[in-house]
């Protein structure tokens, strides 16, 4: 039964060996074919060149992978020592990582490089979105300060009003130096606040702008056709797009407004009182220096909320830097791990056959050490044995002679090793005898 069995293994050995090398080529020139598709993505010159190019290196590689599993497919099965097959297995892991370094990347770009470089247009969009809505965020900032600055304009207004008609701060009606203070207080304040509404404009418009800028790049993303001409296209809207966001963050207007919150203080000048009499000169000085202190107390707060604003952190510098397809898989590997899959089996698949070969070897060896002598014998074997033993007979030699004549010699040879080996047992030898006394 056992030496059936290894009769069959041997047949479907021997059957399987066309099939073997068959699919062998095949995997080889599919490696090609994608090795191919993937330098010619590298590559930079005229086509001529390029194709020539791409065409020897798959070539290469191609025959490199053949020759390399075709070598492992016929000495690997038949190595039995542990020491021999670990060198082949270090021989077969070298192989394997020189053929993923110089194939199967660029299988990988073959497959997935153009949703790789989509993957990173993609991501490039998500950056710059993140940009522009923070500078358009940074540029609103100081926004936040228009409705302060309005109160404390209408508030000085009014009391210039109140005072002009109703003397509501020192007693007397009519246009005097604090109606005129309190005056020139409002003017600077409206003038801030028209500043920050014309800004509101100009950061309302560059954001639109930057929006349709992302638009185009989307549209570029999800564009059919080669993406090749897309990326081209998007780098120049990266371009502008860049260009949108450095105005948004010079657009700012809280540099404006701190400078404006420092001048009202700094820059305070009280007119002279103009009252005729003495008593009223004084009231007017005693309401200015009372002015004086809000402006102080409205421009430390103006100054500080801008310093806030311009503390914010800015929008980062970025570059835009095109990939080739085969950097881009590189890139997010991780993203396209089925690709990855395909382009590392279809150059490391041969493995699984050279260790199904040397599984079947080794299961033939194990049957056929198990069988007497006579029934593992083949039938080439034993007429060779039979033309030997005839060719003996034809010299005058007697086979069964000459059988025991090697036997005595054997053992003749083992008594010989026999005797001249020394023998440790002490208790064999007689003790030693002293010297005379």
């Amino acid at each position: 039964m056992a030496l059936a069995a290894s009769h069959r293994l041997q047949d479907g050995v021997l059957a399987v060996e066309t099939m073997t090398r068959f699919a062998l080529a095949v995997l080889a020139l599919g490696s090609g074919v994608y090795t191919y598709l993937g330098v010619r993505s590298l590559l930079d010159g005229s086509p001529t060149a390029i194709f020539f190019a791409a065409i020897i290196y798959s070539a290469s590689v191609s025959v490199a992978i053949y020759a390399f599993w075709s070598y492992m497919a016929r000495f690997y099965p038949h190595v039995t020592g542990a020491a021999f097959r670990g060198a082949l297995i270090g021989v077969m892991a070298l192989g394997c990582a020189m053929i993923i370094a110089m194939s199967s990347w660029l299988n990988a770009a073959a497959l997935a490089g153009s949703a790789a470089l989509e993957q990173h247009l993609a991501e490039t969009v998500q950056d710059y979105t993140a940009d522009l809505d923070q500078a358009h965020q940074n540029a609103l900032a100081a926004q936040s300060l228009l409705p302060d600055i309005q109160r404390t304009s209408e508030r000085f207004s009014r009391l210039a009003e109140d005072e002009r008609q109703n003397g509501a701060l020192t007693g007397t009606t009519g246009s005097g130096s604090v109606v005129q203070l309190l005056s020139q207080m409002s003017a600077q304040l409206s003038e801030l606040e028209n500043g920050i509404i014309a800004s509101r404009e100009r950061v309302a418009t560059l954001f639109d702008e930057g929006r349709a800028h992302l638009a185009t790049m989307r549209s570029l993303v999800s564009a059919p056709g080669a993406v090749a001409p897309r990326s081209d296209a998007f780098s120049a809207e990266v371009v502008a797009l860049s260009g949108v966001i450095t105005s948004l963050e010079q657009t700012s207007i809280a540099p404006s407004v701190k400078r404006a919150a420092e001048d009202l203080s700094l820059g305070f000048i009280a007119p002279v009182a103009d009252g005729r009499g003495a008593d009223l000169a004084d009231r007017q000085d005693q309401v200015m220096q009372t002015i004086r202190a809000s402006v102080s107390a409205q421009s430390q707060v103006l100054s500080q909320a801008a310093d806030d604003i311009l503390s914010r952190e800015t929008v980062p510098e970025r570059r835009f830097v095109p990939l080739s397809s085969a950097e881009a898989v590189l890139r997010y590997a991780a993203d396209f791990i089925p690709a990855w899959a395909g382009a590392i089996s279809i150059d490391l698949l041969p493995a699984v056959l050279v260790f199904i070969l040397a599984i079947v070897h080794g299961a033939m060896r194990r049957q056929e050490e198990r069988l007497p002598f006579a029934q593992r014998i083949t039938a080439a074997e034993l007429l060779e044995a039979l033309e030997v033993q005839r060719a003996l007979g034809r010299r005058g030699v007697d086979v069964e002679d000459a059988l025991q004549s090697a036997e005595a010699e054997a053992e003749r040879e083992r008594e010989r090793d026999a005797s001249n080996i020394t023998s440790l047992d002490m208790s064999a030898k007689a003790p030693r005898k002293g010297p005379p006394a």
